[in-house]
């Protein structure tokens, strides 16, 4: 191996450990021998990207070469071995080889990858039993539930009802007839695993045969035929807690799908929707709501009554001269929140009303009643306050 390891990689001298990585990852999965089975060259190209990679990933061994060229590490070429792996971290080769493979390892590589594999890829294929069979937790399901704002606040209870996998009740989730119909998978001897030989590497496979359990069913169950699950109709009572959201999720402890060989269920996530209210409207823990007023209530002021979120009145003192938008807030009357028991206000909008439909009558009071205002209230002075700062801000520009 002549080529310069930084012509190998496709990168400059001056590459950071980020760019020479990012490098290695390209080519490793290019030319994997698993990814090119009919191609003789890939698996040189392979090792010769993984040497460099090996010297340039390590701080140390690339000062070294930078000073020394190949004569430095010849001999370790020569032997056609990898060292301890050239600096490779659990992380880098996780991230390489799981490219591969549809996903990281579950245990990770121990620090000297050059004595086979066969163990290492073994782990990237499940949890195992204490047989070395393959097992899964059962898969974790989501039920959607939509409650009204009264019952989102104050907590209810709901039945719900779900389809999922639970264990065959005539095996008790084996999947044979009885016990003895169940035997060690002869292909690969109980482990689940199978061995198999790719280039330089030995690497373990589920078995094909019992896709990973390392047992075979020599008589199914007739009720499950051999699957250990059933689907079926679960119906359950959910608490809700008092001052859920939307989105928030309850979480009912393995009452999802069935696991395989021993392990637990899944779990069950009930998600919260909360329906529009007519009335209120809600903001964390804060409730709102918009309180219609007259135009002499607003002018005048006075007391009006106004609705609580589950049924009950409360009356709010709006001040003389209150205008149209303001918010008054009613304290501890919102809701309490699911997560640190805080309690929310009651923020209640008045929107002044203007009449219509009005009689001759009123309309001649009103009149009247317009030419008795001056600069000092009602809308005459808000304009007069708006016209005088204009000119103040013009004044400020010509001065």
């Amino acid at each position: 191996m002549s080529k310069d390891f930084y012509t190998i990689l496709g990168v400059d001298k001056s590459a950071d450990d980020k760019e020479i990585k990012k490098a290695y990852r390209r080519l490793a999965m290019k030319y994997h021998p698993d990814k090119n089975p009919d191609d003789p060259d890939a698996e040189s190209k392979f090792k010769e990207a993984t040497m460099a990679y090996e010297v340039l990933s390590d701080a140390k061994k690339r000062a070294t070469y930078d000073r020394m060229g190949h004569s430095a590490f010849e001999q370790g070429m020569n032997n056609g071995g990898f060292g301890n792996a050239g600096g490779f971290s659990a992380d880098d080769l996780n991230d390489i080889f799981g490219s591969f493979f549809g996903g990281g390892t579950r245990g990770g590589f121990g620090g000297n990858a050059g004595g086979g594999f066969g163990d290492i890829f073994g782990e990237m294929f499940g949890a195992r039993n204490s047989h070395g069979a393959r097992a899964n937790k059962g898969a974790d399901l989501l039920y959607q539930i939509v409650l009204t704002l009264e019952e989102a606040a104050t907590g209810c209870k709901k039945q719900i009802t779900y389809s999922t996998n639970i264990n065959c009740d005539s095996c008790d989730g084996k999947g044979a007839k009885s016990a003895s119909d169940i035997v060690s998978c002869p292909t690969c001897g109980g482990h689940g695993q199978v061995r198999m030989q790719q280039g330089i590497f030995v690497m373990q496979q589920t078995c094909p045969d019992c896709h990973g359990t390392g047992k075979k069913i020599k008589n199914p169950c007739p009720d499950c035929h051999g699957e250990g699950t059933q689907r079926k109709s679960q119906t359950l009572e959910v608490s809700i807690p008092a001052g859920v959201d939307n989105g928030d999720r309850v979480r009912l402890s393995g009452k999802g799908e069935a696991g395989d060989n021993g392990m637990p269920n899944g779990d069950l996530y009930v998600e919260t929707h909360i329906k529009p209210h007519e009335i209120f409207t809600r903001n964390g823990a804060d409730l709102h709501i918009e309180v219609p007023v007259s135009i002499a209530v607003a002018s005048l002021g006075d007391e009006v009554e106004i609705p609580t979120l589950g049924g009950g009145r409360l009356k709010i003192k709006v001040a003389e001269g209150t205008q149209s938008g303001k918010l008054l807030r009613v304290r501890g009357k919102g809701v309490t929140t699911v997560r640190g028991g805080m309690q929310g206000d009651l923020l209640c909008k008045i929107i002044v009303e203007t009449p219509t439909n009005l009689t001759s009558e009123q309309k001649s009071l009103l009149e009247q009643f317009a030419k008795t205002l001056d600069g000092n209230n009602g809308a005459s002075a808000k304009k007069k306050g708006f016209f005088d700062k204009i000119k103040d801000e013009v004044k400020d520009i010509f001065d």
